[in-house]
């Protein structure tokens, strides 16, 4: 159970890590997009950039809990459930800001890519050890 809280936790940094730097790569290689983002007035090209963000971020974060956790089992659903929990209260005071398209493809994909990363990065059934 240990591994498995861990892997959550360190799941949910790794995601704020890679946004974190894939969102400095936005500002530095998307014209426009630094001075967008203080008022959050992004182009669509923006936003969907910002989706990908998220979806690398989620993935990732998979990827992470599984390398901690060791497998991927009903955390890594937690891992999305939590990364859910995390930005509801963030889009919801975001609403208007954004499109309802914008916030729900962002918040509906959060728990499968973060399980879809756990997937990928789990091992494989016939690399785990036999236990005896």
């Amino acid at each position: 159970m240990g591994r498995k809280i861990l892997g959550i936790v360190g799941g949910l940094i790794v995601w704020i890590g890679v946004a974190t730097i894939l969102n400095w790569l936005m500002r530095l290689g998307v014209a426009g997009y630094a001075e967008a983002e203080k008022p959050m007035t992004f182009t669509l090209p923006m936003l969907l950039g910002r989706l990908v963000v998220g979806a690398l971020s989620s993935v990732t974060a998979g990827v992470a809990y599984a390398r901690i956790a060791k497998g991927v089992g009903f955390a890594a659903v937690a891992l999305g459930i939590v990364l859910l929990a995390v930005f509801l209260p963030v889009h919801f005071r975001l609403w208007d800001r954004f499109p309802a398209w914008y916030h729900v493809l962002f918040l509906a994909s959060l728990l499968p890519l973060a399980v879809l990363g756990a997937r990928i990065a789990a091992p494989r059934a016939s690399e785990l050890p036999v236990r005896r």
